[in-house]
């Protein structure tokens, strides 16, 4: 079974906050019936019972909302389950990638995202959502962890990425070519800041010269090895006027549940 959780959290974002009404942004416009439930492939999700919503996770502020992302989470991984976690901003995939660690000890992340997210702390915030793939790595919580789109490397986080032995894949490489293969068990997050603003101007920190939505679908739908858990975050419903990132998002969750789907049949 397939669950989707939603994770209503951006107290960690810097410069603007609005992360949090993601979940429900998502969840409206796939029921809005301006698209159907059929994902790319044919696959009708509304004829399907492979996959339930679970709804938000209620959080407390703090530290206390990283430690209950990680029980509701993990509540959901026992006896074989899979999760697509619905944000939030990016901090959220660090208590998350805590739980499937209890279950996935030798876990691939591919994190797609205009910025590595690994700052050891960033404006004081260890939790930031600057640093959770810092958080991630030193505590071991991942075998691999390949990022693609990124165009932001600061020094420090060059001097991180080396630290962690993190397999990055900057934007100006980026060609389908370039991801290299991937073992599971794998989990996929993605920022939509890794998309060009042109696609997704929904987003806190608009980056230019990012991929287009295409791009992202192509990786998405060929992805091979077995998909146990994915994220998307960053969705920012307040800088999205027209809703067209949010409609992006809504297809990226069709295209990804499908996914998670098929690797669990």
């Amino acid at each position: 079974m397939v669950t989707i959780v939603g994770v209503p959290l951006d107290e960690n974002s810097s410069y603007l906050r609005g992360a949090a009404e993601g979940p429900d942004a998502i969840r409206q416009a796939l029921h809005s019936g301006a698209m159907n439930w059929c994902t790319e492939d044919g696959f009708d999700l509304a004829a399907s019972s492979d996959w339930q919503d679970a709804g938000n996770l209620t959080l407390p502020s703090g530290a206390a909302a990283f430690d209950e992302i990680e029980h509701g989470i993990h509540a959901h991984l026992e006896n074989g389950g899979r999760v697509l976690v619905l944000g939030g901003d990016h901090a959220i995939t660090f208590p998350v990638i805590k739980a499937f660690a209890h279950i996935y000890p030798n876990l691939t992340i591919l994190d797609f995202d205009a910025h590595p997210d690994t700052y050891d702390e960033y404006e004081g915030n260890r939790r930031s959502h600057a640093c959770p793939f810092a958080r991630i790595m030193e505590a071991g919580l991942a075998k691999r962890l390949v990022q693609v789109g990124i165009r932001t490397m600061t020094p420090h986080q060059d001097d991180q990425a080396h630290r962690f032995g993190i397999e990055t894949i900057p934007m100006r490489e980026w060609c389908l070519a370039a991801l290299p293969q991937l073992s599971g068990p794998l989990y996929l997050s993605l920022d939509l800041d890794v998309l060009d603003p042109a696609f997704a101007p929904g987003v806190a920190h608009h980056e230019p010269g990012g991929l287009a939505t295409r791009d992202l679908l192509a990786v998405v739908q060929g992805l091979t090895a077995p998909l146990v858990g994915a994220d998307i975050v960053e969705l920012n419903p307040g800088r999205d006027s027209t809703g067209i990132t949010t409609s992006l998002a809504a297809k990226l969750a069709k295209e990804v549940l499908r996914k998670l789907i098929l690797s669990g049949a």
